[in-house]
């Protein structure tokens, strides 16, 4: 039997409202009604935004969902966002991916289908596809939809993780945290650890598309270096990557930038939909939430890396070391490394969606 589709949706008025009905036409669906548990659901998400990109609705979601860590426990979801305009809709959807990923929902990969106002951002699905712009959307939708509903994580007996910074381990907190996650699951999962540190790595220059595929196809990139001896062949194999992300000036590190931007010619010939991305985030003072959308957005929403419930640990700390003082955070990090390790258990005791 087919799984039935939850539809979580502002007003179905205009644009938004015929696309789904197209793209949804074959699917079993239900709108969701207030009051409801959306706990073990499979959820589709769906909002327009007036050109000002504020949707009281959509604000109105979002408040219930920080509001209430668990209560999307068990689901997997994915986002529709229709702008009026062509700023905002990006913006919208990875507040709303990270809010729902905190309260326990699970995402695949490019779980975002935007629309911008003259739907120009499908230019190359339409293309690609040889059909219009609005079929292109509708197609987008659907496939979507479809991905939601058979999302399946992949079990493994001995997950390989594969970890990323740029830090100083004597300076460090972020790297603090993940000593003390890697300490609880290294016994369970093949452990590897990459420093990104200065002067070991080039940013992407925007090579051509062509350029890009042909390095690509070889397993490699035009700028070499670690990332092409050490990253590409280590996230080849691995299950899992963890981000680890001290936030600087409200933005991931720039060598952590730079080795995501270097991705794309991974990804142009490889899919990362089976790998699942973590992140440790540490603000000195504020703004975790910022450097926690970035890694949403890159990891996920472009390069296609599935995201398990509560993928990401937040935490506040300023002096070296202060961060394993905090309160509770044995506990927090104790919780973070089970989920982590739940993500490729058997169905029958893993925690959320199977």
């Amino acid at each position: 039997m087919e799984r039935e589709l939850t539809l979580v949706a502002g007003p179905l008025e205009g644009r938004l409202g015929e696309t789904l009905r197209a793209a949804l036409a074959d699917r079993a669906v239900r709108l969701y009604q207030d009051g409801e548990s959306l706990e073990n659901r499979r959820l589709l998400f769906a909002f327009s935004l007036p050109e000002n990109g504020v949707s009281p609705e959509l604000y109105g979601l979002l408040a219930r969902l920080r509001d209430c860590p668990g209560c999307l426990a068990g689901s997997v979801g994915g986002v529709v966002v229709d702008g009026a305009g062509d700023l905002y809709t990006k913006a919208a959807g990875r507040e709303l991916i990270l809010a729902a990923n905190m309260a326990g929902c699970a995402f695949p990969g490019r779980p975002l289908a935007e629309a911008t106002g003259g739907l120009q951002n499908f230019t190359v699905q339409a293309r690609n596809g040889g059909c219009d712009l609005e079929e292109a959307y509708r197609r987008a939708v659907s496939d979507l939809a479809g991905r939601v509903l058979g999302f399946a994580p992949p079990r493994r007996e001995r997950p390989k993780i594969l970890a990323l910074h740029a830090s100083s381990r004597s300076t460090s907190n972020t790297l603090d945290l993940w000593g003390r996650v890697r300490e609880r699951i290294e016994g369970t999962c093949e452990v590897r650890e990459i420093g990104l540190r200065n002067g070991t790595l080039e940013d992407c220059a925007g090579c051509p598309y062509t350029t890009c595929l042909h390095f690509g196809e070889r397993g490699g990139c035009f700028y070499g270096g670690v990332m092409v001896q050490e990253v590409f062949p280590a996230l080849r194999e691995a299950d899992g990557v963890v981000l680890l992300c001290p936030n600087y000036n409200d933005a991931l590190s720039a060598n952590l930038t730079a080795a995501v931007n270097r991705l794309t010619a991974l990804y142009r010939t490889a899919s990362f939909e089976d790998k699942a991305v973590f992140a440790i985030v540490v603000s000195g003072y504020s703004g975790g939430d910022i450097v926690a959308s970035q890694v949403v957005s890159a990891l996920c929403v472009n390069k296609g890396f599935r995201l398990p419930p509560r993928a990401i640990l937040l935490e506040t700390a300023n002096d070296a070391g202060a961060a394993l003082r905090l309160p509770g955070i044995e506990a927090r990090l104790e919780g973070f490394a089970e989920n982590m390790l739940a993500q490729w258990a058997p169905p029958a005791s893993r925690e959320g969606p199977s």
